[in-house]
């Protein structure tokens, strides 16, 4: 089968290229899905999983991506919950070869259905952006009613699907960024748009919860702004500062069927939009994933183009 692989962790992103790969064979409780469409995280090149196993063994070459919409073709033994041909999506394993490949191999239980009045393309969107949302709002930042949000990246893939959950929730929500993106991070929900190159973020006061997406300065300079009994929120590694009362929170994204049903229906029903900037073949991947111009939403990576409908 066709993947992008990468061997060489010095090389960055220009070290991805297209390879020919063994076609992946279901394990234990593994199914074996067909692969429609791909999303790709670039900070997938800095993460250790990329490179090595959980014994801390090289495993290149490795196929990149994490998440994918497609239709199940082979079951493992002890598999439950999923049947061949089924259209699913999902969040595949840190440590395993990834879904920018024609097929890939995980386990069952990371995946949900995906309704058949969603495309692949729109599926594959979702994992990590709507499950970091969604774990970072409730899980983690115990996000109730009534509370003021504040999001960081508001109009990127993740901040974009905070806004309209925390919404949806009763927050109110500000959102930061370039001046760029402040009229997107308004049309995703957002009621405040700060300006991070020329507006002063001590000027929004006190809020119950960050969302910080960026990190650096603008994450230790956030933690200042947490109410008492708020909560930081870090996603882009640990918190470098704590609020003075209040928690700092840092967590690495975890596959949820539970969740991943939750975030669809809402897609389903209007009540959350994607945001997608960038959609190309399986054959101009690397090229489409090495942008030479900054590209606001997520690049996905059609890899079945000519198959729109599971039959």
């Amino acid at each position: 089968m066709k993947a992008i692989v990468v061997t060489d962790q010095g090389a960055g992103m220009a070290g991805m290229k297209l390879a020919e790969r063994p076609a992946p064979r279901a394990a234990i409780n593994d199914v074996v899905v067909q692969i429609h469409a791909s999303g790709f995280v670039p900070t997938e090149l800095e993460w250790p999983s990329t490179w090595t196993d959980r014994l801390d063994r090289d495993r290149t070459p490795s196929i990149l991506g994490h998440e994918l919409a497609g239709v199940v073709t082979a079951l493992g033994y002890g598999t439950t919950g999923l049947s061949v041909g089924q259209r699913v999506f999902g969040l595949a394993d840190w440590y395993r070869d990834g879904t920018l490949a024609e097929y890939v191999a995980m386990e069952a239980r990371n995946l949900a259905p995906l309704p058949g009045d969603v495309d692949f393309t729109v599926g594959a969107s979702l994992p990590i952006s709507g499950l970091t949302a969604w774990q970072g709002l409730f899980q983690h930042g115990r996000l109730r009613a009534g509370q003021s949000v504040l999001v960081h990246g508001a109009a990127g893939a993740v901040g974009s699907m905070v806004i309209q959950l925390a919404r949806e929730a009763g927050a109110h929500l500000i959102g930061t960024g370039r001046v760029a993106d402040r009229q997107k991070a308004l049309d995703f929900g957002a009621q405040e748009f700060v300006d991070l190159e020329n507006d002063a973020l001590e000027d929004v006061g006190g809020v119950d919860l960050v969302f910080d997406l960026i990190g650096g300065d603008i994450g230790k300079r956030s933690a200042r702004l947490v109410r008492a009994g708020g909560t930081l929120v870090c996603v882009v590694g640990p918190c470098e500062a704590r609020p003075a009362d209040g928690l700092a929170v840092d967590f690495v994204v975890e596959p949820d069927r539970a969740q991943l049903g939750e975030i669809v229906q809402r897609v389903r029903d209007g009540r959350l939009r994607t945001n997608i900037g960038t959609v190309a073949i399986l054959n101009e991947a690397v090229a489409a994933l090495n942008p030479t111009k900054r590209i606001s939403g997520k690049t996905i990576i059609r890899v079945r183009p000519w198959a729109t409908h599971a039959h």
